[in-house]
C-alpha cells in the first residue's frame, strides 16, 4: 500500500515542533493500522492456520482441511493400487454425496470455479441441548454428529449466484431465514435432509447437514470461539506449518475421549480418561511428495493442565550402533523415563497392549526381580529394540532367522552388572540354562545354553556402558565389533526416517517390505494388508518440544502404482474425488 506524499512549506530557521512531530507519527501509525485492519479484516488469525479454523467451533471433534488442487490429487494418485485408491475416495466420496450430490450439486462445475485453494471440514461434537432458540420450523435431532464444510470464497460473485438460485429439489423446498444477521438457505427436512448453508461476510461459504450446525459455527466465527482461539492451537499449529500441504487436520483429544468412553465395548476407565483431559489437540500437516507422503504432527497439553512434560532429547545414536541389514528398529532417550509415562496413560486401560501390573508381575513371577528397582532404575539412557536377520548359511540358503537386539545406555553400571548376574542365576536355577563365559571379537559375552544345546541368548557391553542383550538368532557377531556398514548409512533409513526435529527422543524404522515376507505383522487397523502392500518403510522421528508439546515427523515410502498413465488422464481436466466418483463408488451408502 503508498502512502500519499504531504508537501509542508519550509519555514527559515525554525526547528518542527515536536506535537507536529509525534501528530505526523500518529498519522502514520493510524492511516497504516486501518489499512492493516482493512487488508486482514476477518482474518484475526495466522495463515499457517487450516482455511476456516476461525469459523469450526471449539468443541469440534475432527477437522481436516483438503486441496482443491488437481495437481495435488494426482500426486496422490502416482501411489499404490486400485484397492487403496477405491479407500481412499470412499469417505470422500460419501461426505461429498451427503453435501452436494444428494442436492443437485457438482463440485467442478459449481464449486471449483469460486472455491479457493482448500476446502476444511468438521465433524462437532453433539449436543444435547441447543443453546438458542432455531427461527424455524424444522425440529432436527441435535444429539447426532455434524459436518461442516468450509469453503473460502475467490470470486464472490459467483458464491453468491450459489445460494441466490439453489438448484430445484425432486422432494421438498429450500427456505429462507436469517441469523446472527447472516441470510441461511436451508432445505425442509421433509425427506430426512437437513443442507444448511450461509455466506459469511462473501469470504466464506458454510455448509452444514443441520440447521444447528450452521448456527453454531456463526456462532464461533461472531464470538471468536473458534478453533483459532482453542487454548494452544495457534501457538502449535504454525510449528508445523509447510508452505504447500495436501491436508491439515486437528483432533481434539478430550472430546474424542469422551466419545470413545461412551462406546459400546470400548468405555475407557475414569483414570483414564481424566489423564487424557490432561491433552489438547494433536495436529498434523500433511505433503506429497515424489517418493511418498510427509507427516508432521504435534500434541499439546491442556493450558489448565498441572502436567508438564520434561524436555529430554538425548536419542539419535543407536541406529550407528546395528548393521545395515535391519528390519525394525525403534529406539528412544530415556527408557526408565518412557515407562513412567506409559504408566501415566496405560494404567487400568483396557486398549493398551499390556499393562503395567500384569508386565511387573510377569518380569517378578519369570526372573525374581523387581522391573522398577532391579531393572528400569539403571536404563535412564538411550535404548534401542531392533530386529536383525541372521546370515543364511550354505548348507540352509533358506533357513530364514532373527534375532530380537535391546540395547541400553546405563545410568549405573554397577547397578546393572549385579542385575544381570542375578539373571542369569535365575536362568541357571530356575529354568536349567547354561551360563557360559565366551568371546565375540575379543569382546567377553556371557551366553544362555538352553537344556537341548541351543543358544538362547547372549548380553554383554558395548563401549563401556551400552549393554546388550540379543534373544532368538545369533547375531551378536553383527554388532560386536561395531559394523562399518551400520542402517544409519544406507539409503532406506536416510530417506524414510525424517532428520527433524533434532536434538530427537526418539525414532523408528521399519522395512515394511522385507519384514512383510518373512513375519505376520500383527493387525493395528481396519485393510491394514490393502495399505501395507504399497508402502515401503515407515520413518518416525519424535521430540519433546517443550514442557507442553511434542513433536512427530513421519514418512511412508511408497510405490508408484501400476498405471498413472490413467490416473494423469482422469485428473487432466481438474477431477478430484470430491468432483467426481470411481465406477465402483458413484452411489452414496
Amino acid at each position: 500500500m503508498t502512502l500519499p506524499v504531504v508537501s509542508v512549506p519550509k519555514q527559515k530557521n525554525k526547528k518542527p515542533s515536536l506535537v507536529l512531530t509525534l501528530s505526523a507519527a500518529g498519522l502514520l501509525i493510524g492511516v497504516g493500522s486501518a489499512a492493516y485492519w482493512l487488508l486482514t479484516q476477518g482474518q484475526p488469525f495466522s495463515r499457517d492456520l487450516p482455511v476456516g479454523a476461525n469459523i469450526i467451533p471449539q468443541d469440534a471433534l475432527f477437522a481436516v482441511s483438503l486441496s482443491t488442487d488437481p495437481k495435488e490429487w494426482q500426486k496422490l494418485r502416482e501411489f499404490g493400487t486400485k484397492e487403496t485408491q477405491a479407500e481412499l475416495d470412499k469417505s470422500l466420496i460419501q461426505l461429498r454425496d451427503r453435501l452436494l450430490t444428494n442436492n443437485g450439486y457438482n463440485f467442478q462445475k459449481d464449486i471449483q470455479p469460486w472455491v479457493g485453494d482448500k476446502v476444511t471440514i468438521a465433524i462437532l461434537t453433539p449436543q444435547k441441548s441447543p443453546a438458542k432458540p432455531v427461527a424455524t420450523s424444522v425440529d432436527p435431532d441435535s444429539n447426532q454428529q455434524s459436518i461442516v464444510m468450509v469453503l473460502p470464497v475467490k470470486n464472490s460473485e459467483k458464491a453468491k449466484s450459489i445460494l441466490a438460485q439453489p438448484k430445484t429439489r425432486k422432494q421438498g423446498q429450500w427456505i429462507d431465514r436469517t441469523y446472527q444477521g447472516f441470510p441461511i438457505k436451508q432445505t425442509d427436512g421433509a425427506t430426512g435432509e437437513n443442507l444448511s448453508a450461509t455466506l459469511l461476510d462473501g469470504r466464506f461459504l458454510v455448509i452444514t447437514d443441520h440447521p444447528k450446525a450452521t448456527e453454531r459455527a456463526i456462532d464461533a466465527y461472531k464470538n471468536q470461539a473458534s478453533l483459532a482461539t482453542t487454548g494452544g492451537f495457534a501457538e502449535n499449529f504454525p510449528k508445523i506449518a509447510n508452505y504447500q500441504t495436501f491436508a491439515q487436520f486437528y483432533v481434539n483429544v478430550p472430546k474424542a475421549a469422551k466419545i470413545a468412553a461412551a462406546a459400546p465395548n470400548r468405555q475407557l476407565p475414569a483414570q483414564v480418561l481424566a489423564q487424557l483431559q490432561n491433552n489438547q489437540g494433536l495436529a498434523g500437516t500433511v505433503t506429497l511428495e515424489p517418493e511418498g507422503i510427509r507427516l508432521k504432527g504435534i500434541s499439546w497439553l491442556n493450558p489448565n493442565s498441572q502436567r508438564v512434560l520434561k524436555v529430554e532429547n538425548k536419542a539419535g545414536n543407536m541406529q550407528n550402533r546395528i548393521p545395515a541389514e535391519t528390519l525394525m528398529m525403534l529406539s528412544g532417550g530415556n527408557l526408565y523415563r518412557s515407562w513412567e509415562n506409559y504408566v501415566l496413560t496405560s494404567q487400568g486401560n483396557p486398549l493398551s497392549p499390556i499393562t503395567p501390573e500384569q508386565l511387573r508381575s510377569g518380569i517378578k513371577s519369570l526372573t525374581e526381580l523387581d522391573l522398577e528397582r532391579d531393572l528400569l532404575s539403571w536404563m535412564k539412557g538411550e535404548f534401542s529394540v531392533s530386529v536383525i536377520p541372521n546370515t543364511p548359511t550354505a548348507d540352509s540358503p533358506d533357513d530364514f532367522r532373527a534375532g530380537f537386539l535391546f540395547m541400553v545406555k546405563a545410568s549405573d553400571r554397577p547397578s546393572a552388572e549385579k542385575s544381570l548376574k542375578q539373571l542369569d542365576e535365575v536362568m541357571k536355577n530356575q529354568f536349567q540354562f547354561q551360563i557360559q563365559q565366551g568371546k565375540v571379537a575379543g569382546k567377553p559375552v556371557v551366553n544362555w545354553i538352553g537344556p537341548f544345546g541351543t543358544q538362547t541368548a547372549t548380553h554383554g557391553w558395548l563401549d563401556g556402558d551400552v549393554a546388550f542383550l540379543v534373544v532368538g538368532a545369533p547375531i551378536t557377531d553383527k554388532i560386536v565389533p561395531q559394523p562399518n556398514y551400520t542402517l544409519a548409512s544406507t539409503l532406506p533409513f536416510q530417506q524414510t526416517v525424517p532428520p527433524e526435529p533434532n536434538p530427537t527422543n526418539g525414532q523408528f524404522f521399519l522395512d515394511v517390505e522385507r519384514t512383510a515376507k518373512n513375519f505376520p505383522l500383527p493387525t493395528l487397523f481396519p485393510n491394514q494388508q490393502t495399505w501395507l502392500t504399497v508402502t515401503r518403510s515407515i520413518g518416525v522421528t519424535t521430540a519433546v518440544s517443550d514442557s507442553r508439546s511434542n513433536r512427530y515427523d513421519v514418512f511412508l515410502a511408497l510405490k508408484k502404482a501400476e498405471s498413472s498413465a490413467s490416473s494423469k488422464n482422469r485428473f487432466s481436466n481438474g477431477v478430484t474425488p470430491l468432483s467426481t466418483a470411481t465406477p465402483s463408488a458413484t452411489k452414496s451408502p
